[in-house]
Formats: C-alpha cells, sequence, structure tokens
C-alpha cells in the first residue's frame, strides 16, 4: 500500500512544468476516475465474498456448538459425572480457538479491503473534483471572446492515491471489540452451560 500511496498519475516530482493539451488532461482524468471507480466495485465484490465466508463460519461453528450439547444431553445420566467435564471443555476450548483464529483472519481481510475501498473512493472524488474544475475553466475562458485558453499544467491533473484519516481506522477497531466480546461471552456460556449439565 506504500507504493500505492507514493504513486502519482500523469506525472511525477521530476516532471518538468510543460503545458499540456486540454483533450489530454481531460483524458488523463476520466481515465483515473474509470480506474478507481472499477476498484470500488472490485473491492465490494471482495468484501461480500469475505462476509459470506464470516456467515459460512459462524454456521459452522454454530453447528459444531449444537453437535457437543446434543451429545452430552443424549448421554445417559449414570456414566457422565462432574470428573467427564475436562473433555467436553478441552473440545470446545479446541472448537473456539479454531473459530476465533478463523474469524480473525476474515476480520482481517474484511477490513483491509474496506480500507482500500475508502482510499480509491477519496481517489475517485478528488479526480472528480479536478475535472469539473478544469471543465469549468475552459468554459470560462471560452466565454471571453477571442481570449487564449489557459495553460493545463501537469499539477492541474496529478491524482495521487488518497489515505483516509487516523480517526478512520477506529470503526475498524470498534468493530473488532464487538466481535472478540461476543466470542468470549459464547466462550464462558459453553463453559458454563457444560459444567451445569454434567455437575448438577
Amino acid at each position: 500500500m506504500a507504493a500505492e500511496t507514493a504513486m502519482g498519475y500523469g506525472g511525477n516530482d521530476d516532471a518538468m512544468e510543460t503545458a499540456v493539451g486540454r483533450e489530454a488532461a481531460i483524458q488523463t482524468l476520466n481515465t483515473i476516475i474509470q480506474l478507481h471507480f472499477e476498484k470500488i466495485l472490485e473491492k465490494k465484490r471482495d468484501v461480500d465474498a469475505q462476509k459470506k465466508e464470516l456467515w459460512r463460519l459462524f454456521q459452522l461453528f454454530f453447528l459444531f456448538l449444537g453437535v457437543v450439547l446434543a451429545a452430552q444431553l443424549g448421554a445417559p445420566p449414570d456414566r457422565l459425572q462432574c470428573r467427564h467435564c475436562w473433555a467436553p471443555i478441552g473440545l470446545l476450548s479446541l472448537g473456539h480457538l479454531a473459530f476465533y483464529v478463523a474469524v480473525a483472519q476474515t476480520l482481517r481481510c474484511i477490513n483491509g479491503f474496506k480500507y482500500q475501498r475508502r482510499c480509491h473512493k477519496l481517489t475517485l472524488a478528488l479526480a472528480t473534483d479536478r475535472l469539473k474544475l478544469l471543465k469549468l475553466r475552459f468554459s470560462n475562458s471560452s466565454v471571453s471572446v477571442g481570449a487564449e485558453p489557459p495553460p493545463v499544467l501537469p499539477i492541474d491533473f496529478e491524482i495521487h492515491y488518497q489515505e483516509p484519516p487516523e480517526s478512520y481506522l477506529g470503526k475498524f477497531k470498534r468493530s473488532w471489540a464487538l466481535h472478540f466480546g461476543f466470542l468470549m461471552c459464547t466462550f464462558g456460556f459453553m463453559v458454563s452451560a457444560t459444567v451445569v449439565l454434567l455437575c448438577y
């Protein structure tokens, strides 16, 4: 992402301040807009695919919990005693650990795609504003009879990859905290349910 951040469009720092044609500048901005629009759609598809994967993980996890609880409830009471708690609790702990790692990886991918999509949206907005300003400049100059159109310098259509402010990352941290709290509550409920079913 650092390489993308430093990347510019339509020129670089060593570019000479030479004027270019109006059509070339507009074409460059249109290309940038099209590129970032396609990237936004691509990142949205990636986020949707990861959300489906997350939903599938939740379904598998709750199926696993259902099987463990059904096995506990279906076992004869005289065969299960309090000293047998460690086996289902250990099994549930391993299940929770595997689920936690899978969800953490999926959420990391989702947050990464959302962050990249936000960057492309900001860059797209900047390029759109520059295109509007450029067209406005030329429409104002064409109103003046005999006026020569203003020169277009590379700085007028050079768009750098934009990144959101640091506060934007706080949203992802809050989402992560909510998921972590949910997992801990589920884990505590399952351990207490196992102890109650086997010992009381």
